[in-house]
């Protein structure tokens, strides 16, 4: 029990529900169109089970990933992986990539659309996720992912539009969750077992790293911007 009141704790539940609002605000289109034809008292029944079924499948994928990532090298891997999602996050969106989602008037059709599409746009989520509940260390990490997830999902749902305007008056809040993704990535890399013989295992060699991969997307990320600017 002391475990759960620890500060990387809860530390690691803060980038988790940050990952998952940053990552996560596809998630609210995604239901929106799905859920678009049902009727009117059909829609909620149709965001809730959706919505569910897509949380509990994350869950399943991130415990895989959680044990995975004990495997050497993986953590490198992961780590490359989100850096690109700290640069994608960052870099101009496409506005049409939601366009191949189609809506049902049948509440079951719509909510496997909804856990279908999620799992395909959450490999960058769970991976993220996977991330940050390592960071935190201890044997509590799955019940930590689930924990952050659960706190989300209120968030996603009735505040996504919220969220979405902030972030649209703040541009500040997706640059610090880009750099949050390459904080995450430095320091899984430095955590991965291959790295215990190659890299000391200190506090400092971890925060820099974190600090490295942070820097690492703004900067890439600003290149990317300037570049399709430059080329408008």
């Amino acid at each position: 029990m002391e475990e759960f009141l620890t500060a990387h704790f809860w530390i690691a539940v803060g980038q988790i529900i940050m990952i998952d609002i940053l990552l996560g605000g596809d998630n609210a289109v995604v239901i929106a169109l799905a859920c678009r034809k049902l009727p009117a008292h059909q829609r909620i029944k149709g965001i809730l089970w959706g919505t569910a079924g897509a949380i509990v499948l994350r869950v399943v994928l991130i415990a895989f990933a959680l044990t995975l990532l004990q495997i050497p090298f993986l953590k490198l891997v992961g780590a490359a992986l989100l850096l690109w999602i700290g640069v994608k996050l960052l870099a101009p969106h496409d506005e049409d990539e939601h366009a191949n989602i189609e809506g049902s008037d049948k509440l079951w059709a719509a909510v496997k659309t909804v856990i279908v599409a999620d799992l395909v746009m959450s490999v960058d989520n769970v991976i993220a996720i996977a991330g940050a509940a390592t960071g935190a260390g201890g044997d509590h990490q799955l019940p930590l992912v689930i924990f952050g997830l659960l706190v989300s999902i209120p968030i996603i749902i009735w505040g996504s539009q919220l969220v979405l305007k902030l972030m649209d008056r703040f541009p500040m809040i997706i640059t610090v969750g880009g750099m949050l993704l390459g904080w995450i990535a430095g320091t899984m890399a430095h955590g991965d077992p291959a790295m215990k013989e190659v890299l000391p295992q200190t506090a400092v060699w971890s925060y820099g790293l974190g600090v490295a991969g942070a820097v690492l997307v703004y900067a890439l990320g600003y290149l990317s911007r300037k570049r399709v600017s430059t080329s408008a």
